[in-house]
């Protein structure tokens, strides 16, 4: 099917590969990932419940049947990564889920991990957003290891462990397009930030792994690679990657110094996010944004709130 004949949530970006924007919180906020090849396919990363009808959606409109799933590949366990796991497996009858070792066992299980996010996000915030989490049968559930690889048809996948952002988290490498599906590790880069230079990257440190020095090698090991683009979840595909992976691992320092400093601050979460405020406006200013400052905090406002709280946990533990 020609791209003119997709839905509008889906975006085909060459290679077998299509964006589709789960709709989370807002437009262009939080991408799945459909990957079509020899008339197979595979789902990288799901969104929540609530996108699963999307998915579905796109893969009919790519003339796809359900049985032509073969993975479904969440490439951590953040609910707005694959909280829509086991209610899209429940469609997918012959699809495997693939799963970082460490993140399987809430795959199987989600009830400790609904908990864990109920603390972060509150009981409200969880009944809207994400909705219950359904179990992967446990004989569905295939742990990856790292630099194992799996086929699609006759094209290769490779897995990278990635932590820093979580310890749960692989990367997915496509040699085809010679692109990273990065999650998180690769950071955020919101399109509302595009400028005539480009698009603009920033880490992210959720609760409650955050490793700045894990991630740091992380990214590293993905930039190897030499990739010719990025996938990202938050939000879509970023290419320019020397450049992306320059300024991430500048700012990546930049709030692990800021986080050191304001160790033992008075009121330290909300310095913690006022200083990243800070920092990421005069990064914006330097890319040439000319938004209000009103606006970066307003985009950011989540990012803000929960990288103060990841950042905490690590200085934390660190202590």
């Amino acid at each position: 099917m020609s791209s003119a004949h997709l839905p509008e949530f889906v975006q085909a970006l060459g290679h077998g590969i299509h964006a589709i924007d789960t709709a989370f919180q807002r437009d262009h906020f939080d991408a799945a990932y459909l990957m079509v090849h020899g008339g197979r396919a595979a789902f990288i990363d799901t969104g929540t419940n609530n996108a699963v009808p999307r998915l579905l959606t796109a893969l009919q409109a790519l003339g796809l049947s359900h049985d032509d799933v073969d993975w479904v590949i969440p490439t951590h366990v953040h609910l707005d990564h694959a909280g829509g796991a086991g209610l899209l497996m429940q469609q997918l009858p012959r699809a495997r889920l693939l799963v970082h070792p460490r993140g399987a066992r809430h795959m199987i299980d989600p009830g400790p991990l609904r908990a864990s996010a109920t603390a972060v996000y509150g009981a409200e915030e969880m009944n809207r957003s994400y909705g219950e989490v359904l179990p992967v049968p446990a004989e569905r559930v295939h742990m990856s290891t790292d630099g194992m690889t799996v086929r699609l048809a006759d094209r290769t996948l490779l897995l990278a462990d990635t932590p820093g952002h979580a310890r749960h988290h692989h990367c997915i490498w496509d040699g085809t397009s010679r692109g990273w599906f990065t999650g998180d590790t690769f950071g955020l880069s919101y399109r509302e930030f595009d400028t005539a230079r480009g698009a603009w990257i920033v880490p992210t440190s959720t609760p409650i792994h955050f490793d700045p020095e894990a991630l740091r090698q992380s990214i590293k090991r993905l930039l190897l690679h030499q990739p010719a683009c990025m996938y990202l979840t938050h939000f879509g595909r970023v290419q320019d990657v020397p450049r992306l992976g320059k300024l991430l691992l500048s700012l990546l320092d930049e709030m692990a110094a800021l986080g050191r400093r304001l160790q033992h601050a008075h009121q330290r979460h909300k310095a913690l996010k006022s200083g990243q405020l800070e920092i990421f406006a005069r990064s914006l200013r330097s890319h040439g944004f000319e938004g209000s400052l009103a606006q970066i905090e307003a985009l950011l406002a989540m990012d803000l709130e929960l990288n103060a709280q990841g950042l905490a946990i690590w200085l934390d533990r660190s202590a």
